[in-house]
């Protein structure tokens, strides 16, 4: 395998289709391995942008322009980073001979919360929240009746808790449904009806498939931990190692290990696993790349999650991933709408030891948009979750 200088004949390109701040460290990944990068998204000045050779804005559900960019610029590998993707396209160009990362079926099947739970709880029987899928107000009451109450509606086409709207009464169904429906990615017309569980704590099991010889190896991160407050759908704090017994750890790896292999390809997934208040360990969602919870292993493990992601993406081997230190993440939010925002308090922040700051470089802002990380180590994962928690509560977005 031959590895050309980026811009030059003989460079090796990935190209990423969508530039958020996952994509932005996986650009910087690619770029320290040499790799000439291109970005695409559908605003400008999306974070990967910023550190990226080319970038393009275009509409991301529009398969003509997705296709005609690829075409363009062939690159080796192209990887998608966000849900609103037009997958179609992404099934005829792998057709066509381009590597989509992990595979073009993954990413349609991870990116639609429908087509997921059918894999995962109807054909590989991993266990679930009792579900329903419903089309129209009428499904939703028939649902939410068997389910009872308080349950939880999640659009077809969600992620980071876009659209998830909890049920508590008769009388919210039909508010619920609408408000679903609109804040859904893309153009979902469907909607998932959730048993509402109460949970303990999450896990994200970070899996990954790279080529070996004639075969492939499936292996995992040590599990990630996070806990959200009652009530917040998304990602708030994470922290390496998990807190929880080994036998919890072997069956979430079970489960995502059973997932990815069904869905194949090269590179890493994000499984998420639920541990209830009564004890139940259940699958929940899958994307088809890094994890924002696993943004923690910028600093927590000897191999990122971003590394880990480009090099299966091109065939090479990630053959142990170590963890190196306790460490934790806190989201950095904003509380307002704005253009070219403002962020203070860094260097109070930063005059605690062991903590780092990542900030996005998002060019506009709205209620609670995550526009950086804390990353904190620390002797165990207790202080490094409480220098990350202070530390993110004296930086603001203004």
């Amino acid at each position: 395998m031959e590895f050309g200088s980026p811009l030059l004949e003989g460079s090796r390109k990935i190209m990423l289709l969508g530039s958020g701040e996952l994509g932005k460290e996986i650009a910087i990944e690619a770029q320290r391995m040499g790799l000439e990068v291109i970005a695409v998204d559908r605003y400008d000045m999306a974070p990967a942008m910023h550190v990226a050779h080319r970038k393009y804005v275009v509409n991301m559900l529009d398969g003509g322009a997705i296709k005609a960019l690829v075409r363009r610029e062939g690159p080796d590998a192209i990887i998608a980073e966000i849900e609103a993707i037009n997958t179609d396209a992404l099934t005829e160009l792998e057709e066509e001979g381009f590597r989509i990362v992990p595979n073009a079926r993954a990413v349609k099947v991870c990116m639609n919360r429908i087509e997921l739970r059918r894999l995962a709880a109807e054909k590989l029987q991993l266990p679930t929240t009792r579900y329903y899928f419903a089309e129209d107000i009428e499904d939703v009451r028939r649902a939410c009746k068997d389910l009872g109450f308080p349950c939880l509606l999640k659009p077809e086409m969600s992620s980071s808790g876009h659209g998830h709207v909890l049920i508590n009464k008769y009388e919210d169904i039909e508010r619920g449904f609408k408000d679903a429906l609109a804040h859904a990615r893309g153009s979902s017309r469907r909607i998932v009806v959730e048993e509402y569980v109460r949970i303990d704590r999450e896990l994200t099991i970070l899996t990954y498939r790279y080529p070996l010889g004639n075969g492939v190896v499936t292996t995992t991160v040590p599990p990630i931990e996070h806990q959200r407050p009652e009530g917040v759908y998304h990602y708030v704090e994470s922290w390496h190692p998990a807190t929880v017994g080994e036998e919890v750890i072997e069956r979430a790896r079970s489960y995502a290990i059973k997932l990815v292999n069904e869905l194949g390809g090269f590179g890493i997934y994000g499984v998420e696993i639920l541990i209830t208040k009564d004890g139940r360990v259940l699958f929940s969602e899958a994307a088809p790349r890094p994890h924002d919870t696993g943004l923690v292993t910028l600093v927590s493990t000897d191999i990122n999650e971003f590394q880990i992601h480009v090099r299966s993406a091109l065939g090479l081997p990630t053959p142990e991933v170590k963890l190196v230190t306790p460490a934790a993440a806190h989201v950095i939010l904003a509380e307002t709408e704005t253009w070219a925002p403002r962020v203070v308090g860094l260097e109070e922040a930063m005059k605690i030891p062991g903590v780092q700051v990542r900030l996005f470089g998002k060019p506009y802002t709205y209620r609670h948009r995550r526009m950086g990380v804390v990353l904190a180590t620390g002797n165990t994962v207790q202080e490094a979750r409480e220098k990350a928690r202070l530390a993110a509560s004296l930086i603001k977005v203004k």
